[in-house]
């Protein structure tokens, strides 16, 4: 047997009082952390954490009525430690000082920076499923820079991430080119079956619509999946490119038959959609991503081709599963954002854990 050298050994066990299933009913070490937001996402992340060794579930935050009041294991379903979900984040945000604030509670880096600016303030980093802080400076290139300098003056630091933005199409080709010489164009594809597909998601693709009500919903923003021109930037940036324009297109993928799931979607109907963005340097591609996501699509995988010596292609069959992806992609972030600063993107974070 060869011994692990020390850098490399984890640098915490499970603790004692680790219940059946994940969820702990006492833990004194490690980072503290707090989950911000308690949606589906947010409860999938808050029980990863209590399940990851080196992190400490210290409290929650939701403002829902539904939510706020409540204690966690209530609204977990498991044993969690003695928390009580707040709806006002301050009590929280000094509790987890010096620590993590796991945050989930929306797509939109303008949405999001309030809550993202008090948790830099109490002195804890950030780790977002917001898809535009994959990437902020394609579109809010004055208020990252902003939050840069603030996260660096307190000594934390702030990254978005997830399984798309933050890995299949960005960080992914970005891992793929350290094997290669110059990467001229990148190639990612990622195609989901959403057929029993969560909720929120369903109504993001705008299945059971009819192709007007789509494409005005499309028109408006409603629909589609926010963050792939972020991906384009990110993939980009992590193969030596670099993005001047960007061009975005999402078209109605419609139902053959009626499709049965978690929701039913006539004949006719829109089953789900594609989207593609295009990034461009000089008026060049350089990169282009593809997603699906739609009920009954054939084929799941994700993929990803880069143009360069020697060529890389990947194919992962049937694709990463979306929520479990993302929310492990979160949790494991935390102990490698609480020592950095600064507004960092996943291109940042150790390769491995």
């Amino acid at each position: 047997m060869v011994a692990l050298p020390e850098r490399y050994k984890p640098k915490l066990s499970f603790p004692k009082g680790l219940a059946e299933g994940g969820a702990h009913l006492e833990r004194e070490d490690g980072i503290p952390v707090i989950v911000m937001g308690l949606g589906e996402v947010g409860r999938a992340i808050a029980l990863a954490a209590l399940g990851q060794p080196g992190l400490r579930l210290v409290g929650a935050v939701d403002p829902s009525p539904r939510l706020a009041g409540r204690t966690l294991s209530d609204v977990l379903g498991t044993p969690a430690p003695a928390i009580t979900v707040a709806a006002d984040p301050r009590e929280a945000l000094r509790a987890v000082r010096g620590g993590v604030v796991l945050h989930a509670t929306g797509s939109h880096f303008e949405q999001v920076l309030p809550q993202l600016q008090a948790a830099v303030e109490a002195g804890a980093s950030v780790v977002s499923t917001c898809e535009e802080l994959a990437w902020p400076w394609l579109r809010y290139e004055e208020q990252a820079e902003a939050l840069d300098r603030r996260c660096e003056e307190r000594g934390v630091a702030v990254v978005g991430t997830g399984v798309n933005p933050g890995f299949v199409l960005d960080r992914l080709p970005a891992f793929l080119s350290q094997v290669t010489g110059p990467v001229r164009h990148i190639r990612a594809v990622r195609i989901v079956d959403t057929v029993r597909a969560r909720p929120g998601l369903v109504a993001k693709i705008g299945a059971g619509l009819d192709e007007e009500q789509f494409h005005e919903k499309a028109d408006s923003g409603e629909i589609g999946h926010v963050g792939l021109a972020e991906s384009a930037a990110l993939a980009a940036a992590g193969c030596g490119l670099e993005v001047d324009e960007v061009d975005e297109e999402i078209v109605p993928l419609v139902a053959e038959e009626e499709l049965r799931g978690l929701v039913t979607i006539p004949r006719g109907r829109v089953a789900g959609l594609q989207q593609v963005v295009r990034g461009f340097f000089e008026e060049r591609e350089i990169v282009r991503l593809e997603l699906t996501f739609a009920a009954g699509a054939a084929d799941p995988h994700d993929e990803v081709e880069l143009d360069a010596d020697p060529p890389v292609r990947l194919l992962l069959p049937g694709g990463l599963p979306g929520l479990p992806a993302t929310v492990h992609a979160v949790v494991n972030a935390a102990a490698a954002v609480a020592e950095r600063k600064g507004l960092i993107t996943v291109l940042d974070l150790p390769a491995g854990r």
